[in-house]
């Protein structure tokens, strides 16, 4: 039942033309990672580097790269992990009470790890500098670990029981660390590791942290899972590989996944932190440096014959794209129970995935009203911002299943245009002004500092949507290649944004009131204002990126005919969101072209990746 490593994985996929051998040799700076990422936007095979330049160890990339694949590597589990969520097994409560597993599917006999004295993990040792350095793009501080598996403990209560597996951002080298002997450890706000960090230095105790890289391909995807509070990634593991997870446990020291590839052993400096990045990230744009907490280095295992996997993230649909949509897969059923009353939440991948979230909640608190408005979806809306990393969202849309029951929350114009039929600007925007937001977003104030804002719309339609620009459109001076990006939505090219605060955009203000008391643009009810409407408006995922990774909602969103009454803002006419790069933006990710030329290379006749790219 499942892969009890990664080697299992790998003869298997091969056999069955899942996986290619790459034997030229390829350069991890920035090669190894242009070639993953052209290989899966094409949606092709896993690739297994067996020639890396400056190191031994063979790497493996777009092991997750489809849907397909990624389903046939957990083919033996997936069902059982669809009983239990059916039966709405609380895992938590299997590892508290043991007996109770006697009255569960078999598979939750795999949620406790077994401990044992040794593993092939421990065969080897090694030393950073003879890791892969992979670096992803030409503007990354030095090279990281892509696939992490960052497991820590409760200071206050040791114990696999209280454990965190995540996939935290690890850096290897550059910067100012000390190579060999120090690492950086990059984590977000609202992670389980930050619980552990946070006890260790209030109890002043050492903060021990272990890295893995690889293992069994269930311990790759739970790093990834937001799973609740209190719920060991590790259990999952067990539950999705479908076997125990055997787990090196040494008197005095954190333990080791038997079957792993890697591992790093190491304490958090409790006194310093040390300036972590540039890095590539999933918004499509560098996260910058800052200072992030430093893991002194102990030591570094490695099996015999260890692989190094690895993938790239960037602007979406990215490998991790992949994740997203099997964790909805997995455990989309549950957001009713997490969420009472909520029917479906979507995190919109091609968004950046924390800048937008839509949502379909049931409103009943007035059914007997013969005009609704939004009420009870409200209160799942502050439900959905305090739950998880659903909290970090940026704009939120809700709308009501009792209007369209039919409605697909992954048909995304489908869904736009229903909210924006029903939408009343005057009354359904609900900001916070001054809160936290993505660590890597950098739309708003400063790091992990932004805005929120909840649109929320329900009851009949309010307004016919226009697919067409009207022949009587003016543009006021700056303005001008009006582009319609979906039905109701139209973006507009705006002059250079110079201002890092939108509030007070002399060019915006001048935009908003040349419409007021005119009709040129009544009937759209969004506009957006960009660099490039061509292309913003080219296909919906360049329309969901600029619009909503570029702007952060209480300071740039603006309106025509705009008013604040008993502190609620909201406009008469339609919304305009200034999707401009600002200032203080982060830069977006550019392929080096000379790294590109060389994957060209490959993909002609007689390459290894010719067919494929």
């Amino acid at each position: 039942m499942g892969y009890r490593n990664l080697q299992e994985c790998v003869v298997e996929l091969a056999e069955k033309g899942e996986l290619i051998r790459i034997e030229a040799e390829v350069d991890p700076n920035l090669e190894a990672g242009a070639i993953q990422r052209r290989v899966y936007q094409a949606g092709g095979p896993a690739l297994l580097f067996t020639r890396v330049a400056g190191c031994r160890f063979p790497l493996l990339g777009n092991l997750f790269g489809t849907m397909e694949r990624t389903r046939f590597i957990f083919r033996d589990t997936l069902q059982d992990m669809e009983r239990l969520v059916a039966l709405k097994v609380n895992p938590l409560a299997l590892l508290k009470e043991p007996l109770a597993l006697a009255r569960t599917p078999f598979a939750a006999l795999h949620l406790l790890p077994k401990k044992v004295l040794t593993g092939p993990v421990l065969s080897r040792t090694a030393t950073i500098d003879q890791l892969p350095q992979l670096k992803s793009w030409p503007g990354d501080g030095g090279p990281f670990i892509t696939l992490p598996q960052v497991y820590s403990e409760s200071a206050v209560r040791p114990g696999i029981r209280h454990s965190n597996l995540g996939m935290y951002r690890v850096q290897l080298a550059g910067n100012e660390y000390r190579l060999n002997e120090e690492i950086g450890i990059h984590y977000q706000i609202h992670r389980g590791i930050g619980v552990h960090h946070a006890e260790a230095l209030e109890a002043g105790k050492p903060f021990r942290v272990n890295i893995f890289v690889g293992g069994p391909p269930s311990l790759t995807v739970a790093a990834v899972m937001p799973l609740p509070e209190g719920m060991p990634e590790l259990a999952f593991a067990g539950l999705l590989g479908g076997h125990r997870l055997e787990m090196v446990c040494r008197h005095g020291e954190l333990p080791i996944p038997a079957e792993a590839d890697f591992c790093i052993t190491g304490t958090i400096d409790p006194e310093k932190t040390l300036p972590e990045g540039p890095f590539g990230d999933h918004l499509g744009y560098y996260s910058l440096a800052h200072d992030f907490p430093v893991l002194r280095v102990e030591q570094v295992w490695h099996r015999p014959d260890a692989i190094w996997p690895f993938t790239t993230v960037g602007r979406p649909p990215q490998e991790d794209t992949t994740f997203g949509a099997f964790i909805h897969e997995l455990t989309g059923d549950l957001i009713p129970q997490v969420l009472p009353g909520v029917k479906a939440v979507h995190a919109v991948d091609a968004a950046g995935v924390h800048p937008l979230l839509l949502a379909i909640g049931s409103e009943r608190y007035v059914p007997y009203s013969r005009e609704r408005e939004p009420r009870e979806i409200l209160t799942m809306a502050n439900a959905i911002l305090g739950q998880g990393q659903l909290s970090l969202a940026k704009y939120l849309w809700i709308c009501a299943r009792e209007d369209v029951p039919e409605l697909d929350i992954h048909d995304i114009p489908a869904f736009l245009r229903h909210m924006l039929e029903r939408v009343d600007w005057r009354r359904d925007l609900h900001f916070q002004t001054r809160t936290t937001i993505d660590t890597l977003d950098y739309s708003g104030e400063g790091l992990n500092r932004g805005s929120k804002v909840v649109i929320a719309a329900v009851g009949e339609k309010r307004r016919e949507i226009p697919t067409e620009l009207p022949g009587d459109l003016r543009l006021p001076e700056k303005f001008t290649a009006p582009r319609i990006c979906l039905p109701g939505i139209l973006a507009v090219q705006g002059p250079p944004c110079t201002l890092s605060s939108g509030c007070d955009d002399a060019d915006m203000t001048a935009f908003c009131d040349f419409y007021t008391g005119r009709s040129d643009l009544a009937a759209f009810p969004l506009l957006v204002i960009v660099d490039d409407s061509d292309f913003t408006a080219r296909t919906l995922n360049n329309f969901l990126w600029v619009a909503f990774t570029r702007s952060n909602p209480a300071s740039d969103i603006h309106g025509i005919g705009a008013a604040t009454r008993c502190k609620h803002w909201g406009c008469e006419g339609p919304l305009v969101i200034d999707a401009r790069s600002k200032p203080h933006h982060a830069p977006p990710l550019v392929d080096d072209p000379a790294i590109e030329k060389r994957v060209d290379a490959l993909s002609a006749a007689g390459g290894p990746l010719h067919g494929i790219i």
